[in-house]
């Protein structure tokens, strides 16, 4: 005896769209499994993505009526399936993808922090020479040069600038505000910026090239 399992055409498209709803899914988890393990090399891997994502997006548009949680569809056709599901769901966009918007962010990051480092560096050197010496005028900047050096994730923790900005912050943390560093700590504070700089352009990346 056949059984139907729609009524009518209406229902007959819309159990059709289920199964390509979960065949889909289930390809995805498949082809995330598989980059994963590096069963399939990064360029095919993304092709075939675009186009599950592609397919996804239309069909979800299509059932967004009757299926509003992609989720709960799974959990209800007993699919376990998390790769997929964050890969069409959550992400959007194949990994190869994600990694490389990831690096891009990360180097635009990087340059804006080194930018960053250099000019609190100028500052506090072009500070001293304008013997703003007192320790309310001197601490604020040297705060701020040690906080940017510490964003800097290319610098190790040892790193010389890292550690005498450390030393002057905690020299002048005992000092009070109205205080005033001497000539020869002025000149000495200068000369440890001066090298710290050096030692700073000198770590950087491709550094005189």
């Amino acid at each position: 005896m056949e059984v139907k399992l729609w009524n009518d055409k209406r229902e007959r498209d819309m159990y059709e769209n289920f199964a390509e709803l979960y065949a889909i899914i289930r390809a995805t988890e498949k082809l995330e499994k598989a980059y994963i393990r590096d069963i399939i090399p990064p360029s095919e891997y993304e092709i075939e993505c675009q186009k599950l994502i592609a397919h996804f997006k239309t069909l979800t548009s299509t059932l967004r009526d009757i299926i509003p949680s992609i989720e709960r569809f799974a959990d209800t056709y007993k699919m376990d399936c998390p790769a997929a599901i964050n890969r069409l769901v959550v992400s959007g966009v194949p990994a190869t993808v994600e990694h490389r918007a990831a690096a891009a962010t990360s180097s635009t990051t990087s340059a804006a922090i080194v930018a960053e480092c250099v000019q609190n560096f100028i500052t506090a050197m072009d500070s001293l020479k304008l013997n703003m010496v007192a320790v309310d005028q001197v601490h604020p900047l040297l705060s701020d040069l040690s906080a940017s050096l510490n964003k800097l994730t290319i610098l190790p923790p040892d790193f010389e600038g890292k550690t005498k900005m450390r030393e002057w912050i905690s020299r002048l943390s005992k000092m009070g505000a109205a205080d005033e560093l001497t000539e020869q700590q002025a000149r000495q504070l200068h000369f440890d910026l001066e090298s710290s700089y050096n030692s700073f352009m000198a770590a950087l990346p491709n550094s005189g090239t």
